[in-house]
């Protein structure tokens, strides 16, 4: 065998003996390389399934919450990310006395910055006006009256949730009715374990003017015949149920409710929420808007105390011409708790929203595999502001101490200590409790969705209208503003993935605050004006499904 043969075949002996160096320590070697390595890709997959995982629900994440934060070698877990944290009670401290010595100084000046013009240049500004020809309402134009004819029989429905939920359960009934040509009876409203509000249809609207509003274009009765009820052993139950889908299209009512609404002369849909799809024909979505801004009129105790505390909020903003600002503000226990989101009440408040949320849910958030992750919540701008954060972005945006504000909302989460920076920035804030006598609001006392109807009212008639959560009532309420006011929804819609990387940071600086939240309030104003989209909401965006660029009827 020649030597470079023989260099390279090691001998036989060399690397069958046991303890042989040269050829065991390089299969060591090589395993520890292989588990290394496997090690590695097996940590990397986790690492991006968390990732992707930590924004598929509501303060839910299916992962160790140790996976959202890489490690650093030999430092210890990585700093949470910008905009992850509950700071913003420090950055308060740290520029109330900057935003305290801004407002007097603008104050005391003489000239066009002084105090009075800009609380004018905000409330008034042409950033709140229309461009180019107001839309007007013009339903009525779009909404043919041949008569009606003969009733295929009757339509039930329960509606559920809030306030604006039943407004909108209640508008795509009447919907569904003209569909099928059916007989509307007056809805029932759904006894939410949220809400715990037992108010029937004409404890909140008129239900008189309801019925005479729609006559020429579905009927509606308060309640079944009774040869009809007696068909069913007067037992609501035994009428059949026929459950659908969210946002069901006209189709499937005409396929699949309308055949058994002529054979039985009645059918029940329970729940009914949401099941009416948004892109229906033009008539029909007319008819939606004339059921939600004309048909749709509050009960008479609600009208006369609604209107009596627009007139006081107009009275209490004479600084502004009778102009407010109104907040809706949702901070109450329920909402803290559904949205996962942790602040600064520590060991306490994490009692008290694992509490709320077992009253509420019972087990929906213990269930196996799951874990609260309340600071990737925050950084997506899932958490509820506190009233400290709407003050601050306000005062941020160049509204002043002398503004009027008017804040919408329930109890709020432990307000005597949430409510106080917000009193302190803004003194001339009113609530309907502060606005009302105590023995005008007894009676809607325990009845939430009466109790909103009065926040709707007075909201609808503000000049700017801030949201600072989702949900049905600010929806509603935008696309209603949009009604009132030739298409202009005058609204701050914040984006509050920005919003919380100014409130997270304890060093910043009030003039960069300040920039910060002009650009927010530059960016929210963008779809003022807008019309509606395919999937849009026709409760949000009226137009050009109801309204016109033309004198109209309302």
């Amino acid at each position: 065998m020649s030597l470079a043969a023989s260099m390279r075949k090691p001998p036989a002996a060399a690397w069958r003996r046991p303890g042989a160096r040269g050829g065991g320590g390089a299969r060591r070697r090589g395993a520890v390389v292989l588990l290394l390595a496997l090690a590695y890709a097996a940590g990397t997959l986790m690492f991006l399934l968390a990732g992707r995982l930590s924004g598929a629900g509501l303060g839910v994440l299916v992962a160790s919450s140790s996976l959202l934060q890489p490690r650093r070698r030999g430092h210890g877990p990585a700093p949470p990310q910008p905009g992850s944290v509950y700071r913003s009670h420090l950055v308060f401290e740290r520029l109330w006395p900057a935003m305290r010595d801004d407002a007097a100084a603008a104050a005391s000046a003489s000239s066009l910055s002084s105090s009075a013009s800009w609380r004018r240049s905000m409330l008034m500004t042409s950033r709140y006006q229309n461009s180019g020809e107001p839309w007007m309402p013009c339903v009525n134009n779009r909404l043919t009256r041949l008569g009606l004819p003969p009733s295929n029989g009757y339509l039930m429905i329960e509606a559920n949730g809030g306030l604006n939920q039943q407004r909108l359960s209640i508008c795509d009934a009447v919907a569904v009715a003209s569909l099928l040509n059916a007989t509307l009876v007056i809805p029932t409203f759904h006894l939410n374990s949220v809400w715990r509000d037992s108010s029937k249809f004409g404890d909140i609207f008129d239900e008189d003017h309801f019925i005479e509003t729609l006559r020429e274009h579905v009927r509606v009765v308060k309640k079944l015949p009774e040869d009809v009820l007696l068909r069913f052993n007067h037992n609501i139950s035994s009428i059949p149920n026929m459950r659908t889908k969210a946002y069901s299209s006209p189709k499937h009512y005409l396929q699949k409710v309308l055949p058994k609404l002529l054979e039985l002369g009645v059918v029940r849909i329970a729940p009914f929420s949401n099941r009416l799809a948004q892109s229906i024909p033009s008539n029909i979505q007319a008819l939606r808007c004339l059921v939600n801004y004309h048909a749709l009129r509050y009960a008479e105790p609600i009208r006369t105390l609604a209107d009596d505390l627009v007139v006081r909020m107009m009275k209490k903003s004479s600084l502004t011409g009778g102009k407010y600002v109104s907040v809706h503000l949702r901070f109450e226990e329920d909402m803290v708790a559904f949205s996962c989101c942790t602040y600064d009440g520590g060991l306490k408040e994490k009692t008290e929203m694992d509490n709320a949320r077992e009253r509420s849910w019972r087990g929906k958030f213990r269930r196996h595999g799951r874990v609260i992750n309340p600071e990737g919540n925050r950084r997506n701008g899932k958490c509820p502001l506190t009233p400290l954060e709407v003050g601050m972005m306000l005062r941020g945006m160049g509204f002043d101490n002398t503004t009027s504000l008017y804040i919408a909302s329930g109890k709020i989460y432990n307000s005597e200590k949430y409510m106080a920076p917000l009193h302190q920035m803004f003194p001339l804030l009113a609530t309907k409790d502060s606005l009302a006598l105590p023995e005008e609001l007894a009676q809607f006392k325990g009845h939430s969705s009466r109790l909103a109807a009065l926040d709707y009212t007075v909201c609808v008639q503000s000049e700017v209208f801030v949201t600072t959560q989702g949900g049905n009532f600010p929806h509603f309420l935008m696309g209603h503003r949009r009604y009132l006011f030739g298409g202009n929804a005058r609204t701050i819609k914040p984006d509050k993935r920005k919003l919380v990387l100014s409130f997270d940071d304890p060093n910043i600086r009030w003039d960069r605050f300040k920039k910060n939240m002009q650009e927010i309030l530059q960016h929210s104003d963008v779809r003022s004006i807008a019309l509606r989209k395919p999937n849009d909401s026709i409760y949000t965006f009226p137009m050009p499904d109801c309204m016109c660029q033309q004198d109209g009827l309302r």
